[in-house]
């Protein structure tokens, strides 16, 4: 993400095609140290490329891909036995609250 961070900046800059060196220049301008073999390969893939093209395909392929699914999967299953789980949050807090009265034992923490 490194190499593709700096090789952005470099674009932004006015840089229509950076090198290697340009992005040497920016990332150790952060004190981040460079693997040449993983910046060839970025400055390689991405070179002649038109970048806004490759950020919309990107963020078509981020879109199609699911994420966080636990909560929908979990909203989905209180729907289909809602009534259930309603009668055991009813008996947890029955049994939260005769459990709370014994904590205290006739004195508080700060008296």
């Amino acid at each position: 993400m490194r190499y593709v961070a700096a090789y952005l900046l470099a674009v932004l800059g006015g840089n229509e095609s950076p090198t290697a060196s340009n992005i040497k220049t920016i990332l150790d301008s952060v004190a981040i140290e460079v693997d040449d073999t993983k910046l060839n390969k970025v400055i390689s893939e991405l070179k002649g490329k038109d970048l806004p093209e490759l950020i919309e395909a990107g963020r078509g392929k981020l879109s199609s891909m699911p994420s966080g699914g636990g909560s929908a999967a979990a909203g989905a299953g209180a729907a289909a036995g809602g009534a259930p789980a309603a009668e055991e949050k009813k008996e947890e807090k029955k049994v939260e609250e005769e459990e709370e009265s014994d904590d205290d034992m006739g004195f508080g923490l700060f008296d």
